[in-house]
């Protein structure tokens, strides 16, 4: 599964457009968000996909858990958005 990872400066423009083309290939897709500002532009992103995948037929849903990564030797907590089609 293709994982999309988001940051507080991510244009929610892009990802949703590189989530789109995810969705269309592989029927699944993933965003990683660490820390409010990023997880508002993923959810964001999750949005405006939804409003180009729609015209085509395709919905989507997602379901939000929590995931521990590594950053710089630091565990640290994300939040990981699952897409999937309907």
């Amino acid at each position: 599964m293709e994982i999309l990872k988001v940051s507080s400066k991510s244009s929610p423009n892009l990802v949703a457009g590189a989530l789109a083309g995810v969705i269309n290939e592989q029927k699944e897709a993933e965003l990683q968000a660490v820390g409010a500002g990023a997880v508002n532009q993923a959810v964001k992103a999750i949005a405006i996909a939804r409003g180009f995948l729609a015209p085509m037929g395709i919905e989507i849903v997602c379901v939000p858990n929590f995931s521990e990564i590594i950053i710089n030797d630091e565990v640290r907590t994300a939040i990981r958005l699952q897409v999937t089609v309907v």
